[in-house]
């Protein structure tokens, strides 16, 4: 069993508490054999003695484990850097089926907690397919300039757009996954509404045969090819081209200052919370908007993928060389460290938090406010949170499984009472944290 840091403190105390116990023993039975004290007397003495540490512990160790006294205690495990401030002003371009509602929700938990502002589509994404424009923002003031401190919803990239609003000193960050990973689950979650993946009978067929199906410029289609690419703001149906390849993703390395993997989201988890001067709990969290199943591909299929794919490729092989590259500057053995706390940290909360340790269908959630959405065919999984807590400390549950879809009307009706959607209620999100 992985021992946390809590318990690491609560052993100390234990094996402290009977050291002490076991020294008062000792020095008392000595004295008795001075006073010569008959055995029989301060046997018994010893007797109460043991008698009373068990008291002890016992009491100890049901208060611990009560679930309805337990709160979550903040872990402040800070970066580094101790000398750095925490950034507050973000933009987060949340690409397609890379894990990025896992990291949305973590920036939401954040800007809540911090009473932050954050740049809001008018719905639920910045009318996606388009390019950004600052006027899809909600509120947003061309004659004032309105800034905010986090953009972070669905968007095609467009940089001029993205910097009328945020302000000069933003921290840029975006996540990519194997583009191949990436298109199978593309084509499972986006089937009913891209041309070509209604087009094709099932993915191997797709994998096979894609220009039979694909058409550039059909409905949807920017599901179907390089979509990365498309999501970044460029042409995904650009023929490859190394040279010009290259000088977009120099382009691209240039304007976000981290580029995370979905493949190795913890170690992801670390940069970034050093990179934004964070602590653990910032960054700490459980998957979001995960399907039930997915299809294994074989290495034919993937390499024919990446082909397929093949400007998403060379962007994700760039990155995976720069991101592995930071990963030994920070140091591996100091990155296997960080990467153990954040997932005992992780095993710590679900504990608390959850009924069960594994993810569960959203028809089996009958909270509300915490079923995730569905969409496409596969079932998206989602989280239960134990009813039985603290208010403080189901609050903090609560906001950890918060789909996006949801959490954004949170936040909508915070910036702009009156204008709560589906009867949202932004009551309870905002939590008082024990040990901040």
């Amino acid at each position: 069993m992985v021992l946390f840091e809590c318990q690491r403190i609560y052993m100390w105390r234990i094996m402290f508490l009977m050291l002490y116990n076991l020294t008062l023993v000792h020095l008392l039975s000595r004295t008795m054999r001075l006073l010569q004290i008959s055995p029989i007397h301060w046997k018994g003495l010893l007797v109460l003695f043991a008698i009373g540490f068990i008291t002890q512990f016992l009491g100890r160790h049901l208060q611990k484990s009560s679930p309805q006294t337990f709160t979550v205690q903040r872990l402040l495990f800070s970066p580094s850097t101790s000398n750095c401030q925490p950034k507050s002003h973000i933009v987060f371009l949340k690409t397609h089926k890379t894990a990025g509602s896992t990291v949305l929700n973590m920036l939401n938990r954040y800007g809540d907690r911090n009473s932050l502002t954050f740049a809001l589509p008018q719905k639920y994404q910045f009318s996606y397919p388009n390019l950004f424009n600052s006027n899809m923002v909600k509120g947003y003031d061309e004659v004032n300039k309105s800034t905010y401190d986090i953009l972070c919803h669905h968007l095609r990239f467009n940089l001029p757009e993205v910097r009328k609003l945020m302000p000069a000193d933003s921290f840029y960050f975006t996540i990519l996954r194997d583009p191949a990973t990436l298109a199978e689950s593309s084509f499972s979650y986006y089937h009913s509404v891209s041309s070509v993946f209604k087009k094709a009978p099932n993915l191997t067929e797709f994998i096979a045969h894609p220009l039979y199906y694909y058409k550039p410029g059909e409905k949807g289609n920017q599901h179907a090819r390089n979509f990365q690419w498309f999501d970044l703001g460029l042409d995904p149906d650009t023929p490859f081209n190394e040279s010009l390849a290259r000088a977009d993703v120099k382009e691209i390395k240039r304007v976000f200052n981290l580029v995370l993997l979905s493949e190795y989201f913890d170690e992801s988890m670390v940069l970034l919370k050093e990179e934004l001067c964070w602590d653990l709990d910032d960054v700490v969290n459980f998957k979001q908007n995960s399907r039930e199943s997915s299809t294994p591909l074989d290495k034919r299929e993937k390499d024919m993928l990446r082909a397929w794919n093949a400007l998403d490729w060379y962007l994700y092989v760039y990155f995976n060389r720069t991101f592995w590259e930071k990963v030994e500057k920070f140091g591996r053995e100091k990155m296997d460290i960080e990467v153990s706390r954040l997932r005992e940290r992780r095993q710590q909360l679900a504990e608390i938090c959850l009924e069960g340790l594994d993810p569960v269908r959203g028809n089996e959630i009958n909270e509300k406010g915490i079923k995730p959405f569905q969409f496409g065919q596969e079932k998206i999984m989602g989280w239960v949170v134990k009813m039985d807590l603290e208010p403080n400390t189901r609050a903090w549950c609560v906001q950890m499984v918060i789909p996006e879809l949801r959490y954004k009307d949170i936040l909508e009706a915070k910036q702009f009472p009156g204008s709560v959607r589906n009867g949202s209620k932004p009551a309870g999100t905002t939590v008082k944290l024990l040990g901040s």
